[in-house]
């Protein structure tokens, strides 16, 4: 009986390699082996090479996805990425912005100031070069005309004959515009001598996997099916990540249980990954993670102490502690070992349906299990009181790590000024902030000053605003500009404009003339002609003579005359 699971790896990993097998010549195939090589960089390149000289289907999609894994191991931009993307360029295949945006954060992420520069030029020299181009071209009148119109105008603007590669670029450029994509989609499917494969399908996906298409995306998804055609890997990703990110959790869930069906399995990660964004939905829907959790064992036999913390989230999270604590059993069954993860999960949970003595207690649990409390099961007791409500227990917390030799970092901090703002008790939060920043030098999240301003200047507190603006600019932050101008020329005077652009005065270098304008056209906005009148003549002589600001002024003047 105990060798029964080794059998069944056994099986299901020959069933996996028979699908691979079988599918080895398709798109979909290709993109799968090259997202699977993805964290050996040199294997998938060799691989993509092997591909491209058996004459398998290697086409924008898996070179971009090349490209991706070749940008994530800066090291070798000079050997491989470079040489890379000029094979691209003669193939014909445009770098797309996702891939430009992974690879400019890989060479900012290791400092290659040259190779993001480099990057950057050619990625708007390419997009500049492909206005004038034919899908281009068609991408524009699809958005232009209505669908009657469409045979008419694109049978003259020389896609045809047409080829699935110049479908897939009309695609991408429509992909803002689902349903006049899908039009167009229709329309070359109907095209003599053309037929919609793997590259156009998935290309369309893509563009209808929104909130304002969901009925057309799986009416696609059916067609796909039906034609015999995967959804690919790359593809499910975006998508997945794309649902995701816009709270779209049931077509994230559909789509992950549609991949898990087919050949192209997503990545044992990706489960606890939509788990956990179930989670962080105020009311979690267990039905959902039950369903996810079901697919994932229906593939693989053994769950990851990851899976198991995903799980133990959701249940925490929606209240159910007593099939928590047997989740906890389950992982021990299987060896795991609850750590912080684990423990932050659950006194957040109690936090949140308001048991704080319980979330207290299990602190005592850990430290007995030889599991001591760290920085982020703090923050979660925390949180855990912010959202409760009790502000000033999450206080006493934040002291009390405190005195244990812990120090809050910029998440904490966040944590905890904005459970005070939710809470009316903006002058602690700015307290708070004063102090964590300046006397025990912590460097806080941009958002947590743009927070903090912002509610000064809800209160009219406009000199602690300012002091935090100053704060910004001598630690090196973008200065957070913005609600100053109105404020000021709604509830201030002149002189607070003058603290306002000093402030922003480093070492004699005034502020831009741009942000004088915005001072100035504020106050104009008012009505307040004459403080602004009086604010002009206090600025430096170049900003009087501004043609800008010189023609602000005299546009006050025609209109007075008139």
């Amino acid at each position: 009986m105990a060798a029964l699971p080794s059998l069944r790896r056994l099986l299901a990993h020959r069933r996996l390699l028979s699908t691979a097998i079988a599918t080895a010549a398709t798109p979909e195939a290709v993109i799968y082996n090259i997202h699977n090589l993805s964290t050996d960089p040199s294997r998938a390149l060799a691989f993509f090479r092997r591909s491209a000289a058996a004459g398998q289907p290697v086409g924008s999609a898996a070179y971009n996805l090349m490209l991706r894994t070749l940008a994530s191991d800066p090291s070798s931009a000079q050997s491989h990425f470079w040489p890379f993307i000029r094979e691209m360029q003669e193939a014909g295949y445009p770098v797309d912005q996702g891939t430009y945006l992974a690879a400019l954060a890989s060479f900012k992420k290791a400092s290659l100031t040259a190779d993001y520069a480099a990057l950057t030029a050619h990625y708007n020299k390419a997009r500049e070069e492909a206005k004038g181009g034919t899908a281009s071209v068609a991408a524009e009148a699809v958005r232009e005309l209505d669908g009657a119109d469409l045979d008419k105008k694109l049978g003259t603007i020389g896609l045809l004959p047409l080829t699935e590669t110049a479908v897939a670029k009309v695609l991408r450029e429509l992909r803002d515009y689902p349903t006049k994509a899908l039009a167009f989609f229709r329309w070359a499917g109907r095209q003599q001598g053309y037929k919609h494969g793997s590259v156009a399908y998935n290309a369309m996906a893509r563009a209808l996997g929104r909130e304002e298409s969901v009925p057309e995306f799986w009416d696609l998804i059916q067609e796909m099916k039906a034609a015999g055609v995967h959804v690919d890997i790359d593809t499910y990703v975006k998508l997945s990540r794309n649902f995701q990110k816009r709270h779209m959790i049931r077509e994230a869930v559909e789509l992950y249980e549609h991949m898990m069906d087919g050949p192209f399995k997503p990545a044992q990660k990706d489960a606890p990954l939509i788990i956990r964004r179930i989670s962080l939905s105020p009311s979690p829907d267990l039905d959902l993670a039950i369903r996810v959790v079901s697919k994932y064992e229906s593939v693989w036999d053994k769950k990851t102490k990851e899976l198991f913390d995903a799980i133990h989230r959701v249940l925490t999270s929606n209240g159910s502690f007593d099939e928590a604590a047997e989740v906890v059993q389950r992982m021990r069954a299987e060896g795991h070992q609850p750590d912080n993860v684990t423990y932050s999960q659950l006194v957040y949970g109690l936090c949140k349906a308001g048991k704080l003595d319980d979330a207290r207690k299990v602190f005592d649990e850990m430290e007995a299990e030889g599991c001591i409390p760290d920085l982020k099961t703090w923050t979660m007791l925390v949180q855990g009181h912010c959202a409760a409500g009790d502000v000033d227990r999450a206080l006493q917390c934040l002291t009390e790590m405190i005195d244990k030799n812990l120090d809050a970092d910029a998440d904490l901090l966040d944590v905890m000024v904005k459970g005070l703002c939710s809470h009316e008790k903006v002058d602690a939060a700015y307290t708070l902030f004063v102090q964590m920043v300046d006397k025990a030098h912590l460097r806080p999240w941009q958002g947590t000053y743009k927070h903090v301003i912002d509610e000064l200047l809800r209160l009219k507190k406009l000199g602690e605003a300012l002091a935090l603006l100053r704060s910004m600019k001598a630690r090196s932050f973008p200065p957070f500009t913005e609600p100053f101008p109105p404020y000021i020329a709604k509830h201030g005077m002149v002189e607070d404009a003058r603290d306002f652009l000093k402030a922003l005065t480093v070492n004699t270098k005034c502020p831009t003339p741009a942000t004088y304008l915005h001072v100035l056209k504020s106050f104009f906005a008012e009505g307040r002609y004459s403080e602004a009148q009086d604010l002009l003549y206090k600025c430096p002589i170049h900003i009087r003579k501004h043609p800008h600001v010189t023609k602000l002024f005299e546009s006050v003047k025609v209109e007075s005359a008139s």
